[in-house]
Parts: C-alpha cells; structure tokens; sequence
C-alpha cells in the first residue's frame, strides 16, 4: 500500500501565501517524479508544477515566479510554496508522485486539499 497526504490548504487574501506539503508513506522503493496539479471549480485538472528526484523543475506558465516546488527526499515528501495568490488560483489542489515498489512502477494521487483565494 502507498499513500500520499496532503496538508496545508486552506482561505487566503489575494497577495497572500500558502505552503502546501505531500508525504509519500508505504511500501516504497524509491519515490521517482513528485508533482502538484490543480483542479479549478467546472475546470479539468491541470499540472502546477513538478520535480525530479534530481531537483529538475517544471512550472505552468500561469505560476512562474510565484509558485515554487521543492522535495526533501530523505522523507519522500514535496512542497508547493505559493506566493502572490490570486483569485484564479483557487482549486483543490492534488500531490502525484510515481513511485517504485519491489514489484511495479505506477503513480499515485493525494486525496485533494482546497486552496480558496479571496478577492
């Protein structure tokens, strides 16, 4: 079993900051890509940003410079600095890692955890 948990939502200002957190827990070998993605209120799902095991990021256009991703991999758990919130980002926001077990490879979601940014 592998699970990933989130924390760190919650209601915001416009202008203001957040730290979301994502530990990855189980039955894990190694813990390969980690990443934020966001689902707006009527909207599909759509990618934050990632990070490899190496620290090699990657960032939707709509947060470059405000957002930033960063993983400690000694306890398999990312980050998602958020600063500069605006209205349009708020969503619940989901943790994805693809993670190695003994015997697979797949990847992993969190159970969601809601960003409200107020105007």
């Amino acid at each position: 079993q592998v699970q990933l948990v989130e924390s760190g939502g919650g209601l915001v200002q416009a202008g203001g900051s957040l730290r979301l957190s994502c530990a990855a827990s189980g039955s894990i070998f190694s813990v390969n890509v980690m990443g934020w993605y966001r689902q707006p209120p009527g909207k599909q799902r759509e990618l934050v940003a990632t990070i490899t095991s190496g620290g090699n990021t990657n960032y939707a256009d709509s947060v470059k410079g405000r957002f930033t991703i960063s993983r400690d991999n000694a306890k398999n758990t990312v980050y998602l600095q958020m600063n500069s919130l605006k209205p349009e980002d708020t969503a619940v926001y989901y943790c994805n890692a693809r993670i190695s077990r003994v015997l697979n490879i797949d990847y992993y979601w969190g159970q969601g955890t809601q960003v409200t940014v107020s105007s």
